[in-house]
């Protein structure tokens, strides 16, 4: 039986010479972008890539998602080896669709080569009669939150459950055979000092998609018959900024709204207006708070104007919890290739990932590593990199699982016998349905509101 060492050793050396074709898969799909519940032509690459491999393979997990099995020779714990296949909307990004804006500002199609070159690397050096325990390859969609009003009409057609790719996942089931994750984000030198790096936590967030309803008028000839809608929004922008100095720094909450719709025509008083807004925050309990903040901005900018205001609330994505276990195993394999003195703790990061809801319910790690040179979600992101980009995250990957399946998998079961998850699947499911309200609040003399609880009908 070859020592961890010698697997490890045989691993990365098969990664390296499969580098050109695993740096060219992260490069297809960089010019080939695709949104979250669309990434058809990204996950056939990953099909293709999974059959050279002789890998059995299901497909159309929440639409678009793909995952492969590697079998340990003994029984054991499933470690899920994760890369996320969307991109977002950057339209003016030198390599973006023009159709759609979509493009890979954020990392994922290194995601995607590190996770399909650390399956190249494993199953190359012939790893499986040594491990215990099975390696999911899995290729999961939709994790930038975008296009709320296309996911919600998927929902509405009984397609998904959900407005991103894990927690749609989780719902189907498709987790549950699953005990721990592990996935790796691009960084830049932008971003951090070090090479690599892990955060203890992130932002959770939920989502609010908000209409303003007053009443069109001349806006020349007649503008006291009209109700503007526009000035109801702006007043409840103005109040929504009231409200920060209310949050509490611990909290982390970042409100941040944006108006998709300001009227119609610039001569009629605006009838309808719509807006978009994050609500997030490090805690699930701040998040609510702030939630709760913001919906009494906007019905008192409705009463304000006297028009009616439409607040309709999704849940979004669940703080990060890194295990600090599985960030123990990271820091030792990245180190073998950047060098100790590379990495960084990072702070409490206020983005958000749908990582954070697995998390919540099993071991999860999510760090960073560097590759990419730019801003990240600008038009100047891309893999600067190819050999930290895409070749170091498939053998850090790889080295992780072989960590964690060893033998007996003693490592995995230490792991796990360690973590106490936050919440079972079944009440993580009940809590993130539970988010799902649309309320009808009329801001004249009458002040009437219907508020209606919903999932899966909206």
């Amino acid at each position: 039986m070859r020592s961890k060492e010698e697997l490890k050793a045989a691993v990365c050396a098969a990664i390296e010479r499969q580098s050109e074709q695993i740096i060219g898969l992260g490069e297809a799909i960089m010019d080939q972008p695709e949104l979250g519940f669309k990434e058809e032509q990204t996950a056939r690459r990953v099909c293709e890539s999974f059959a050279d491999l002789g890998l059995r393979y299901e497909r159309e997990l929440a639409l678009t998602g793909v995952k492969a099995r590697l079998k340990g020779q003994q029984s054991g714990p499933t470690v899920a080896l994760m890369g996320e296949l969307d991109a977002l909307i950057v339209p003016d990004h030198p390599r973006a669709d023009p159709a759609t804006g979509a493009a890979h500002a954020c990392g994922h199609n290194a995601q995607i080569a590190g996770m399909v070159g650390a399956a190249y690397g494993l199953v190359a050096a012939g790893v499986s009669e040594e491990l215990a325990g099975e390696i999911a390859f899995f290729a999961v969609p939709a994790e930038e939150y975008v296009e709320i009003d296309y996911r919600l009409g998927l929902v509405g057609e009984g397609k998904i459950a959900f407005l991103g790719g894990k927690p749609e996942l989780v719902e189907l089931g498709h987790f549950d055979d699953v005990d721990m994750a592990v996935m790796i984000h691009t960084s830049s030198s932008a971003q951090a000092e070090g090479a690599v790096g892990i955060a203890r936590s992130s932002n959770g967030f939920l989502a609010k998609n908000v209409r303003f309803i007053g009443r069109a008028a001349h806006a020349g000839g007649a503008p006291e018959k009209g109700i503007n809608a526009l000035s109801a929004a702006t007043l409840a922008l103005s109040a929504i900024d009231a409200q920060r100095e209310t949050f509490r720094d611990q909290d982390c909450v970042r409100v941040h709204p944006i108006i998709t719709k300001g009227g119609d025509l610039v001569n009629i008083i605006p009838a309808e207006v719509r807006l978009e807004t994050y609500v997030r925050a490090r805690t699930t309990e701040a998040m609510l708070d702030a939630s709760h903040k913001v919906d009494r901005a906007l019905r008192g900018a409705a009463v304000a104007l006297g028009c009616s205001v439409e607040i309709e609330t999704v849940p979004g994505y669940l703080p990060l919890c890194n295990d600090p276990d599985l960030g123990e195993l990271f820091k030792d394999n990245a180190a073998r290739i950047f060098g100790p003195d590379q990495y960084r703790d990072y702070p409490h990061g206020g983005g958000s990932t749908d990582a954070g809801d697995l998390s919540q319910i099993m071991p999860v790690l999510h760090p960073a590593m560097t590759g990419a040179s730019g801003v990240i979600h600008g038009p100047d992101w891309g893999i600067a990199d190819p050999a930290a980009g895409y070749l170091a995250p498939a053998k850090v990957l790889a080295m992780m699982a072989i960590d964690l399946l060893y033998g007996d998998a003693s490592a995995a079961q230490d792991i796990l016998q360690n973590h106490a998850p936050n919440m079972s699947k079944d009440e993580y499911l009940q809590q993130q349905k539970a988010l799902f309200r649309r309320e009808l609040f009329a801001g004249d003399q009458t002040g009437r509101m219907q508020r209606e609880a919903r999932h899966g009908d909206l």
